[in-house]
């Protein structure tokens, strides 16, 4: 073991994987906001709670259904993806040619409203829920331990952000998605059902706040607050990375991560405040974001 400035190696290496691991959620919900943000030009401040509701459905699977982890990670993200479809459907969809105001306004009233119901539901103390058996034990590096379940949440999270980038970026699907939102009648005229795809488009993005739900489920408790607790520092991650960039949302979430994470080791007062901070900066230097383009 060695010290550094007074700390231990196990208390820096420790600080590391929590930055990490929050950085892994900070990537996932940031990518769902940049991928709605990017394509529909919609700021859904629902996110978090769409997130918290990923976590609910889980545990209401293993309470009422008897269905683990494994199935939760698989049909979470499908219900309140599903969910996401019909909000698009019913309200969103009336607001994409006025200004970000009001679908800001709309997507917060609605995150006010489904806190409330959970809130009225089931309390705001929180619910266990259990780490899978196949994820319950660790490894030991010598210098620190870590913990199966805290490397699964590190690789599933960089799996699903590369995935994702790839799909958006490489692909043709991902080439229709970009030119249906600078050029939606050209698209048409390929014969694609535009308005089929964004709400498609939205429905992946409130899926990938549910997976980070069941992600985090059985590391923080489900509560009906944990979305709200979130979701500002995503928001202030987005804005540092590129309002709909996707590469700069995950790659500045895993690095703001580690930020975090080393201050609590070094300077831990400000450990709150660090990321708010470095947006400001951002916002001074660069106002598109590290990643982002000027309009």
């Amino acid at each position: 073991m060695f010290t550094l400035l007074g700390i231990s190696s196990q208390a820096l290496f420790g600080q590391l994987l929590i930055g990490l691991i929050n950085g892994a959620f900070y990537a996932i919900l940031s990518l769902g906001l940049a991928l709605i943000f990017g394509l529909l030009n919609i700021i859904n401040f629902t996110h978090g709670a769409q997130y918290m509701m990923g976590a609910f459905v889980a545990w209401l699977l293993l309470s009422y259904a008897g269905l683990g982890y494994w199935a939760a990670l698989l049909i979470a993200p499908i219900v309140v993806g599903v969910t996401g479809i019909v909000v698009e459907r019913l309200f969103l969809r009336r607001l994409y040619q006025l200004d970000h105001l009001y679908g800001l306004l709309l997507t917060f009233g609605l995150a006010l409203i489904l806190e409330g119901v959970f809130r009225q539901m089931f309390g705001v103390s929180g619910l266990p829920y259990q780490i899978p058996a196949e994820l319950s034990d660790g490894y030991n590096l010598g210098f620190m331990f870590l913990p199966k379940y805290r490397a699964w949440i590190i690789l599933i999270s960089l799996v699903v952000c590369i995935a994702t980038w790839l799909l958006i970026e490489k692909t043709k699907l991902g080439s229709y998605l970009r030119a249906a939102t600078e050029n939606p009648a050209l698209v048409r005229a390929f014969g694609i059902n535009v308005p089929l795809m964004i709400t498609l488009t939205y429905g992946f993005g409130v899926a990938l706040a549910a997976f980070a739900g069941v992600l985090a489920a059985p590391i923080y408790q489900v509560s009906p607050i944990m979305g709200s607790n979130l979701i500002i520092v995503v928001f202030a991650v987005v804005v540092i990375g590129g309002m709909g960039s996707i590469l700069g949302s995950v790659v500045t979430g895993f690095a703001l991560g580690l930020i975090e994470g080393l201050t609590k080791v070094f300077y831990p007062e400000a450990s709150s405040t660090a990321i708010f901070i470095i947006m400001a900066i951002v916002l001074l230097i660069k106002p598109a974001g590290l990643f982002g383009r000027r309009a």
